[in-house]
């Protein structure tokens, strides 16, 4: 590929320095390649710089992000492999290929993968590369277990009672069983971490496994050969370490016990061993045999191994004997045989490290490997000694570390027979420790994705104690310290195996694990029901265009977790169920719970329950809720509250709430089969359950009247004196397509449109709803086209639509019970009023939490708040006007009205202007210098600016006195002023393949003709005048560009072109895509976004650059608390890169690489402008001239989709239609929904009562109808007329008409 002059740019700024390689040997710099990853790989590394050895990491597309990548001195992305990411690290001849391309000097395997490979060790030495590990051919022998049992009969060891070799027929494995006793266990030959293994207890299970155990290792391990030896049910596993110079020096570095095992692989593992401690003698004889059979190898390797390849002769002499000569020691009688070797660094060793202070294995490797490079050709005898390491042995002793355990922490469910759990880890915390007897050796991080392709092993936990009863205190406090939050792990497992008395008395086994009974403290999710989310309250304030989330119904919510006792912010499940949509829940652990909100069934192991009340689950109870079916819409979202929430799901931005991907579990909503760990849950007086008297229970109606604040637009600048009092009057229906971002409302008819004061939005878009982009404040009414939405909890806080009204806070709640196909009215009321229902509501949550306590019901008044019935009060939403002199635009001020919690504050006229944007950032400043209590937060945009107060600290009309003094402060004059701000270099790919995809699915999914389509950039160019897209792309970069605003969705930039002659203008898509890819930049009237998240979008797309969020914060100039990179005023230089130079940029983002500090100078943007205005009045005039033509060309391209809509809708699909009333069983729809997919045909017979007959969707959700056990058998016999795929539906209404 041939990089562009400014690629390497980018890599120049990229570039990390680092320490020049101290070399190890006289005369030349040595580098070590680490073939492996993870938590082995950082160990190495680590190792290496201490030793001033440069590192260089392989990776595959998972492991780009990982600190081993991050963390060694280069880096160098595997061939992909198309059959898995596996297998990239398994690819010998692309390592060796690395390691020559860099001139790598050493490699170290760590363990797996390649470490017990005798043909990549042959290869590395073929190569004149040191390799870090025994001799080829100790590794070929050793690896083959049956041939491991031969050596080491040679040595005189004892082996496990078996078969002399493989065993070929079911005739020899019986001969051999019968002669061993049974249990017996087959075993692979080249197999390794516990695979390959089976126990038979009898003979007929023998004969029934052999082949299968045959078949299952060629597959695992491309050798179908196994071999039986003796099993051993109550046994021990303990290991030596051992380390030769392949010189004729061994020494062994004491034994390690491993007898706590899963499905035969480690989980615990210490030193010194308790068997041994409790036999004595045992320990110094199973050493001496380890060390003999060392030395044998070496002793016999140079004539008497066989070896299939000649090489490994030659080079036997020259390597070291790294690794553990396991044992199985028989519980009674203590007897040990050998069992097998590993011919590499163990997962355990750092437990020998830890008793032998100062020992580091890997670096006895490296200086070992070197040190055959040398005429010594290893390390010298005197290096070896065995009284060295006993001193040091000695030398623990003296310093208390006397003891040392082990605990691997994998990303593993023990309660569903450890299955991986692969997924994102959202919070880690294992390095934060000050202990000095506690040492983590781990490889993740928060925000990393723990990937399926690879082994579950998150960390390793160790202590050190001068006592194994001190060492087994420190490890289950060290366990209480270390967080890993994400998918399930198995710290609380290991926790209570430390727990156990067997375990504190030394007596596990290997069959331990197996009767071992552990119950997590933990719920699963059975099913999920439409949607089923984790929240809290307050939710994310953070404003900025991150989401507010929290549950919909704050009333319901905060009402169950006061039933349960927690206080009422704490996390608990916000669900929605429809009829034969159900959740359901198990719990492993008794737990009390409450389940609020609309009416539904709640049972509790198949026994109905109440709602609003105490519930104890049992320990293995399932909690299933069902919806009713009702005629009407009464109610939608229901919560399920549990005592002492959920303490492992992280807090995200100040939150645990889920929301587009960030926080909750996993940033998603709960799936079937997820594990969601709990606090304290158990009951305390199980003969005491709170319940919320019936008189107090909300009621949710089918028609809602909505308490709202008028504006900021309510005012007939926007829409005319009737249309005001046609809004107010009207029942607005809530359509189906409505969710957690907003509620999307339809007319009673389809003729009642809003009735406009204006003809379009000018420069803040071509339909008159458009406005340059100001802040929405939460629960505000949002005219998207002709259509109302209400902007809930998840919905943008910027953009750049007109806003009619806003819901009062104390009206909140009924949003998240607006079901689809209920029907709501706005009614208006005075600030004052509001306020006083608030304090109503929050009277009525403090009294009611008094009668939950125990309080005295006589004494305790619960009012309801709901009670109260207001008039619709109108008046203007316009608390003050600063005309500003007719000349000067610009110095008009206008202060609305946005709810009961903010004023959005507008300068100017409907224009950009960026001497505008600089007024309300000198106004931004002088409210923010006052530090007034209660004055919460300042949103700019455009041409406005959006503050928030906290009406329970100050008074709409004491902020009001505030802002208009900081108004009135402003100089008039700003030429002298400066903002400070930073100059960032952004790559960008023009006219890219990504949004050029998404504008294809649009034209596939949503319409197919419009004035913007096919192509967004022959549309800017169109509609500026201009000659073709190159000469628009020309234009956008032809300038700098300066950010105006931060928000809409997760901090997303709103910029434009610092040079107005490069500033272009086009309208928003209608409708907006589905779709948008993360870093696409587009245009909207005059203004820019980059979109930071994958999302829907209705912006001209012309190019693609790095999104500015990033989700953990990594990064120079990004936080965990910020991850967002662009602020107002910073100024971004956009650098044209290729799509293949794109791609690499996005995998090593670090955006604080390009920063540097700039000011936007007032003076000198007006000195420009004025050096440019005869152009840029020309530009203008052409540029007008466009967008009229355009206007008129969409306006009509849009109304022949609108009638082409129209008409596909009106004619039915393919099939037999008959009218409802027709005789006959009939199939209904159970919600207010649209009908999406029929999965049937006339014809066909229902075969199931799970089978779908069609799949209807509510709130972006896909529901599906099945057919019910009362229909099995029965034939379709027609769809029904006027119920076609797209329409829309109502409970009970018939969609299919049955035989």
């Amino acid at each position: 590929m041939a990089l562009s002059p400014y690629w390497h740019r980018f890599t120049e700024l990229q570039r990390i320095r680092r320490p020049k390689a101290i070399s190890m040997a006289p005369g030349k710099a040595q580098k070590v390649l680490v073939a492996n990853r993870g938590e082995i790989a950082l160990r190495i590394i680590r190792t290496a710089k201490r030793l001033g050895i440069e590192s260089v990491a392989i990776y595959t597309a998972s492991d780009a992000l990982s600190p081993h990548v991050l963390q060694a001195d280069e880096v160098v992305a595997l061939p992909p492999d198309a059959s898995s990411e596996t297998a990239a690290y398994l690819n010998i001849s692309s390592i060796i290929s690395i390691c020559k391309a860099h001139s790598v000097t050493l490699v170290h395997p760590g363990y797996g993968f390649l470490s017990e490979n005798a043909e990549f060790a042959t290869q590395v030495l073929a190569n004149g590369i040191i390799w870090l590990g025994p001799q080829p051919e100790v590794i070929h022998r050793m690896g083959i277990k049956h041939e491991a049992r031969k050596i080491a009969l040679e040595a005189g060891v004892e082996v496990v009672p078996g078969s002399e070799g493989l065993v070929k027929s079911e005739e020899e494995a019986i001969e051999v069983a019968r002669r061993c006793g049974f249990p017996v266990m087959l075993k692979a030959t080249a197999g390794g971490g516990g695979m390959g293994m089976v126990v038979c207890h009898d003979e007929e299970s023998l004969r029934s496994n052999l082949r299968s155990t045959q078949e299952r290792a060629k597959s695992l391990f491309h050798n179908e050969g196994v071999f039986l030896e003796k099993y051993f049910s109550a046994a021990r596993h303990v290991e030596v370490q051992v380390f030769g110079n392949g010189l004729g020096d061994a020494i062994h570095l004491r034994e390690r016990e491993c007898s706590v095992q899963r499905r035969h692989q480690k989980v615990i593992e210490e030193s010194p061993s308790p068997f041994c401690s409790a036999h004595p003698g045992l320990r110094e004889r199973m050493c001496e045999v380890a060390i003999n059979l060392a030395h044998s190898i070496h002793y016999s390797s140079a004539g008497k191994f066989f070896s299939p390849k000649p090489s490994y002769v030659l080079i036997t002499c020259l390597h070291s004997i790294t690794g553990t000569i396991e044992f199985i020691v028989d519980e009674h009688t203590a007897n040990f045989y050998f069992l097998e070797m590993n011919t590499r660094i163990q997962v355990e060793h750092p437990v020998t490290e830890e008793i032998h202070p100062g020992l580091d294995i890997v670096e006895m490797m490296i200086k070992q490997g070197l040190a055959e490079q040398s005429p010594e050709k290893g390390l010298s005898a005197s290096a070896l000694q065995q009284s060295t390491y006993d001193e040091l042995f000695e030398a623990g002793q003296t310093h208390g570390k006397v003891h040392s355990i082990e605990g691997r922490v994998y990303a593993e469910n023990p309660y569903e027979n450890f299955v991986p759990s692969p997924g994102l880890l959202q919070h880690v915390s294992l390095y934060e420790s000050k202990f000095d007897w506690l040492r983590v050796d781990g490889w993740v991080e928060t925000g990393l994705t723990v990937s399926p392709n690879f082994d579950p092993l998150l960390a390793k936990v160790i202590v050190t104690g001068s006592s194994r009863e001190e060492s087994i205190y420190r490890f289950k406090e060290a366990l209480k310290h270390i967080k890993v939050s994400g998918p399930p792990n198995n710290i609380q497992y290991l926790n209570a195996i430390a727990e156990s008395d067997t375990f504190a008395a030394g007596k596990a086994t290997t069959k331990f694990l197996d009767s071992f009974d552990f119950s997590p403290r933990a719920f699963k999710v059975l099913s999920s029901g439409l949607d089923t989310s984790i929240q809290d309250l307050p939710g994310r304030t953070l404003k900025l265009g991150i989401p507010r989330s929290g549950p919909m119904d704050e009333l319901a919510f905060s009402l169950g977790n006061l039933i349960v006792g927690n206080p009422k912010t704490t996390e608990g499940l916000e669900f929605i169920v429809v009829p034969g949509v159900p959740c359901s829940f198990q719990f492993f652990t008794e737990a009390v719970v409450a389940v609020t909100g609309k009416d539904v069934t709640v049972k509790i192991d198949g026994v109905v329950s109440s709602m609003w009340a105490g519930l104890v689950v049992p320990p293995k109870g399932k909690i299933a809720i069902e919806a009713k079916v009702t005629d009407e819409p009464s109610g939608f979202r229901n919560y399920l509250c549990v005592k002492g929430g959920f303490p492992d799901v992280p807090v995200y931005l100040g939150s645990k709430s889920t929301s587009m991907g960030l926080g909750g579990y996993q940033g998603r909503s709960l799936l079937t089969g997820d594990y969601i760990s709990l606090g304290d849950c158990v009951a305390q007086d199980s003969g005491k359950f709170r319940s919320l008297p019936q008189t107090l229970i909300p009621s949710y109606p089918s028609h809602w009247v909505v308490y709202v604040l008028p504006g900021p637009h309510d005012d007939e600048e926007f829409v005319t004196k009737e249309g005001i009092k046609q809004f107010y009057s009207k029942h607005w229906r809530v359509s189906p397509s409505s969710n957690r971002l907003g509620i999307r409302l339809e007319a009673p008819t389809s003729s009642d449109r809003i009735q406009w004061a204006r003809k379009s939005g000018g420069e803040g878009g071509s339909h008159p709803s458009n406005i340059l982009d100001n802040g929405y404040a939460p629960g505000t009414i949002n005219i998207n086209g002709d259509t109302p939405v209400i902007l809930t909890n998840e919905g943008p806080d910027m953009g750049g639509y007109m806003c009619m009204c806003t819901v009062a806070t104390s009206d909140m709640w009924k949003l998240g019970q607006l079901a689809p196909g209920c029907t709501v009215q706005f009614r208006r009321v005075s600030w004052n009023d509001a306020r006083r229902r608030v304090n109503s509501v929050n009277n009525f949550l403090s009294s009611t939490e008094r009668l939950l306590s125990g309080g005295d019901a006589a004494q305790t008044q619960v009012s309801d708040p709901l009670a109260t019935d207001l008039e619709d009060v109108g008046y203007s939403p316009i608390l003050h006007v600063r005309p500003g002199p007719s000349d000067q635009e610009r110095l008009k001020v206008t202060f609305r009205q946005a709810g009961d919690g903010a004023v959005l504050v507008e300068f100017g006229g409907m224009h950009l202007d960026i001497l505008v944007r600089a007024r309300i950032h000198a106004f931004q400043t002088l409210v923010k210098e006052k530090n007034v209590p209660g004055i919460l937060s300042l949103s700019p945009c455009i041409r406005s600016i959006l503050c928030y107060f906290d009406p329970e600290v100050i008074s709409q009309d004491a902020f009001m006195k505030v802002l208009l003094e900081c108004e009135r402060s402003i100089p008039e004059d700003m030429n002298s002023m400066t903002f400070p701000g930073r100059r960032i270099t952004f790559p960008i790919v023009l006219d890219d393949k990504w949004n050029r995809e998404a504008l294809e699915r649009y034209m596939a999914t949503a319409r197919d003709k419009a004035s913007y389509l096919p192509s967004n950039i022959e549309y800017l160019a169109k509609n500026n005048g201009l000659s073709d897209s190159a000469e628009a792309l020309r234009k956008l970069m032809g300038s700098d560009w300066l950010i105006l605003g931060v928000g809409f969705y997760f901090a997303c930039p709103f910029l434009v072109p610092i040079d107005p002659r490069c500033r272009l203008v086009g309208q928003k898509m209608n409708p907006s895509r589905t779709f948008t890819p993360r870093g696409a930049i587009g245009i909207a009237g005059p203004v820019a976004a980059i979109y930071p998240v994958e999302s829907p979008g209705g912006y001209q797309l012309f190019g693609r650059t790095l999104p500015g969020w990033q989700t953990w914060g990594k990064g120079r100039e990004f936080r965990r608390d910020k991850p967002w990179l662009l602020e107002a005023f910073d100024q971004i230089t956009f650098v044209e890169v290729s799509e293949d130079e794109y791609v690499e940029l996005e995998k090593r983002f670090d955006a604080g690489q390009y920063v540097e500090n700039v000011e936007f100078s007032v003076a000198e943007h007006l000195q420009f402008l004025e050096s440019i205005q005869d152009e840029l009045k020309e530009f203008h005039a052409k540029q007008a001239k466009a967008v009229v033509i355009e206007e008129q060309r969409e306006k009509r391209l849009l109304q022949e989709w609108e009638e082409q809509k129209a008409k596909s809708s009106k004619q039915p699909g393919a099939g037999v239609y008959d009218d409802a009333s027709a005789g006959g069983a009939k199939v209904t729809a159970s919600v207010f929904a649209t009908i999406w997919k029929f999965k049937c045909q006339p014809g066909d017979t229902i075969t199931s009562e799970s089978q779908v007959l069609a799949i209807l969707e509510a709130m972006k959700t896909e529901i599906p109808v099945t057919a019910g056990e009362a229909n099995v058998g029965k034939k379709v016999k027609s769809f029904v007329t006027g119920k076609e795929e797209g329409s829309s539906v109502r409970p009970g209404d018939a969609i299919l008409l049955l035989e």
